[in-house]
C-alpha cells in the first residue's frame, strides 16, 4: 500500500508539472464554469417565474430536472474532453492551444451527449438515494455507489477522446482500466480532492478572519479582502479541476500504451501499471 501511495504521489507531481508547463489548460475549467452558470440561470429563472419551486414534484418537474442534469453534464463533459485532449497533445510533446482541445471535443459530440444522458440519469438516481430522509442506510448506500461510480468512470473522458467508441464502450473500457489502475485511481482522486479541500478550507477560514478584522477598520476594506479570498478559492477550484483532468490523461495514456510520457518516471509508471493478479 505504501508503494501505491508513493507511485500515486509521483503521478500527481508529474501531472502538476504538465499543468505548470501549459497553464492555458486551466482555461477549460474556467470556461466550463461560466457555461454551467449560464445553463443554471437558463433553468432557474423560468422556474422561479412560473412557480417551479412550489414543492410539487410531478412528471413534468422530474423531466425538467433530468433535462437540467443532461445540459449541465453535457457542458462539463465537453470541456473535460477538451482539457484531456489538449493534455494528451502536451504529453505527446506538442504545444496545444485552446482551439485544439475544443476541436477534439466537438469531433466527439455524439458520444459526449450519449454519455451525458447516462451520467445525468445515474446522477439523479444517486442524488435521490443520498437525499432519502429517515433512512440512514439507504443514504450511506447511495454515497458508496456514488464513490464507486466516480472511480469506475474516471477514465471515460480519456477513452472518449482517444478512441472512436460510443458511451457504453467507453464505460466498459474505463471499468477495464480501473482493474489495472484501481490503487492509483482511488489514491490519486482522494489525494487531490483532500489536498485541495484542506487548502480551500484553510483559505476560507483565514479569509473570514481577515474580513472580520478588516470590517472593524473600514467596510470597503472588508469587501476588498473578502473578494480577494473568494477569487482565491475559485482559482483553487480551477487548478484542482485542471489537475484532475491531466491526471486522468496520464493514467489512461500509460495504461493503454505502456509507454511513459516525456518527463515521467518510467520505472514508477511500469510498477504502477503492471498487470494485476
Amino acid at each position: 500500500m505504501l508503494e501505491k501511495f508513493s507511485r500515486s504521489w509521483a503521478l500527481v507531481k508529474a501531472s502538476a508539472a504538465v499543468l505548470r508547463s501549459d497553464k492555458e489548460l486551466m482555461l477549460f475549467p474556467v470556461i466550463s464554469g461560466m457555461c454551467t452558470l449560464v445553463v443554471l440561470a437558463t433553468f432557474l429563472l423560468p422556474m422561479s417565474v412560473f412557480g417551479g419551486f412550489s414543492g410539487s414534484w410531478g412528471v413534468g418537474a422530474i423531466a425538467v430536472g433530468l433535462l437540467f442534469y443532461f445540459c449541465q453534464y453535457s457542458v462539463i463533459i465537453f470541456f473535460n474532453c477538451a482539457l484531456v485532449a489538449a493534455a494528451m497533445i502536451r504529453l505527446d510533446g506538442g504545444d496545444p492551444g485552446l482551439g485544439d482541445g475544443l476541436r477534439a471535443a466537438r469531433a466527439r459530440l455524439p458520444a459526449i451527449f450519449g454519455y451525458a444522458a447516462i451520467a445525468a440519469t445515474v446522477g439523479v438516481l444517486l442524488q435521490s438515494l443520498r437525499n432519502r430522509e429517515g433512512n440512514v442506510l439507504v443514504r450511506m448506500f447511495g454515497g458508496l455507489l456514488g464513490a464507486a461510480w466516480t472511480l469506475a468512470t474516471f477514465l471515460v473522458v480519456p477513452v472518449l477522446v482517444s478512441r472512436d467508441v460510443g458511451p457504453i464502450d467507453a464505460l466498459k473500457e474505463s471499468v477495464r482500466l480501473l482493474k489495472q489502475t484501481w490503487g492509483e485511481n482511488a489514491i490519486g482522486n482522494v489525494g487531490i480532492g483532500a489536498a485541495f479541500g484542506l487548502i480551500s478550507g484553510a483559505t476560507i477560514v483565514v479569509g473570514i478572519v481577515l474580513t472580520v478584522l478588516a470590517a472593524k477598520a473600514w467596510l470597503g476594506l472588508a469587501i476588498l479582502v473578502g473578494g480577494l479570498f473568494a477569487i482565491a478559492v475559485l482559482l483553487l477550484g480551477v487548478v484542482q479541476s485542471a489537475l484532475s483532468g491531466v491526471y486522468s490523461a496520464v493514467l489512461h495514456r500509460y495504461a493503454h500504451t505502456g509507454e511513459a510520457p516525456a518527463g515521467f518516471q518510467s520505472t514508477a509508471l511500469e510498477q504502477a501499471f503492471r498487470a494485476r493478479a
